[in-house]
């Protein structure tokens, strides 16, 4: 079994926090457990905003705030669905082993993870994964507005045949 990996993406531009939220509750439809998300972007983009939507959106109890301090939080299902582990891997410099310390492998299975700062660091995690990159719209300081443009980009067999755009158009 090779390690082709196969990629399906799309793009949305979020012009405020509160619709980074709506997108993050649409996203969770698409979402199940097993499934592993990566968020990147920097300090402030949005990141935290959107895995409150995706909480919302999946029925987990608990407020979806930043694991900064905790490094990895649970948040389990108010009914049928998969808990939301949230994790923010920013503070991790060892990588992979430390993140093995946090028993992510164990939590993926059943659940959805999220890891904010993820990239380059949990890719070894699942072969299957989902990339969100977050950043500032480059005319937000002139046009007194404050948008995001959001890459969606699915990794792997679990991705393949998803159609993103339009499960996210809402």
């Amino acid at each position: 079994m090779g390690h082709q990996l196969t990629e399906t993406s799309t793009h949305r531009t979020v012009p405020t926090p509160e619709e980074m939220t709506d997108l993050g509750r649409r996203l969770a439809g698409l979402l199940r457990a097993g499934d592993l998300v990566l968020l990147s972007g920097e300090l402030g983009a949005g990141k935290t905003t959107f895995t409150r939507g995706l909480g919302a959106g999946l029925g987990v109890r608990g407020a979806v705030t930043s694991p900064t301090f905790v490094i990895a939080r649970v948040h389990p299902p108010l009914a049928d669905g998969p808990p939301l582990v949230h994790v923010d891997a920013y503070r991790l410099g060892g990588g992979l082993d430390e993140m093995e310390d946090l028993d992510l492998d164990v939590a993926l299975p059943e659940s959805v993870v999220v890891v904010e700062w993820g990239e380059d660091r949990v890719e070894e995690l699942a072969d299957d994964r989902l990339h969100v990159v977050i950043h500032r719209a480059p005319t937000a300081a002139d046009a007194g507005d404050d948008p995001r443009e959001v890459t969606f980009r699915g990794v792997g067999p679990r991705w393949q045949g998803v159609d993103l755009a339009a499960g996210l158009a809402g």
